[in-house]
């Protein structure tokens, strides 16, 4: 599984479920419900953010990886950086480059692609209202003044590559710390939100990929 669709699940909900007949929301607890529903709605209060994280990869049999990046988002526009690779979206062109090859692909964006929200808290947050998860708070620790709560996500559809996840929210600052995937091969997947800046003012040349700043790059343009 590549580093890009292990950080687009991740934060993305981490799969893609299709519904059952199964009412997973009757299922779930109510309290794990009313957390979410307080955080989701501040999040869709932002009308842009930053974050900071580091992504832990853990594979049987293999030692263990950490990676560190940052993700921007203003509407539908977002940006993602990480050690190897930029990903840019400005809703009209995608453009993704290879930081070791100094490569840059260049496609028109796909608003039905899962890059499309690209790791947004806001966009996990809307996932445990449609039905893909049965859910329930599974601890609260104090940690000084800040009240962490853990949430246990588990999906519906029982051919998902994962058996569960662990969001930890902040409850207090109102911010999702944490989110844990655990994969049925024995594979782990911690994100971890290092910094958050919500709101912040970010300039058109965010959201573009400017080849001038990268000399020598390659180009391949994908578009139709």
């Amino acid at each position: 599984m590549s580093t890009k669709t292990i950080v687009s699940a991740l934060l993305f909900s981490l799969v893609s479920f299709s519904l059952t007949a199964q009412t997973a929301a009757e299922q779930s607890d109510p309290e794990a419900r009313k957390v979410l529903d307080k955080i989701r709605k501040k999040y869709e209060g932002y009308k842009s953010f930053e974050a900071a994280f580091t992504l832990g990869i853990e594979v049987p049999n293999q030692a263990k990886q950490t990676q560190k990046g940052t993700i921007g988002q203003e509407g539908e526009k977002f940006r993602l950086e990480m050690n190897d690779q930029l990903i840019i979206d400005d809703r009209k062109t995608t453009w993704v480059y290879l930081k070791k090859n100094n490569e840059v692909q260049v496609s028109n964006s796909d608003p039905n692609s899962q890059d499309a929200g690209f790791m947004t808290p806001k966009e996990l947050l809307k996932r445990y209202q449609k039905g893909d998860f049965i859910f329930a708070i599974t601890d609260k620790v104090a940690e000084g003044t800040q009240i962490i709560t853990e949430i246990e996500f588990k999906p519906v559809d029982r051919k998902s590559e994962y058996s569960k996840f662990r969001v930890s929210i902040n409850e207090n600052a109102g911010t999702i710390q944490q989110i844990k995937a655990f994969a049925k091969d024995g594979s782990r997947y911690t994100f971890a939100i290092t910094r958050f800046t919500p709101n912040k003012a970010m300039g058109p040349s965010y959201f573009t990929f400017d080849k001038s700043k990268y000399p020598g790059v390659q180009v391949e343009d994908l578009r139709l």
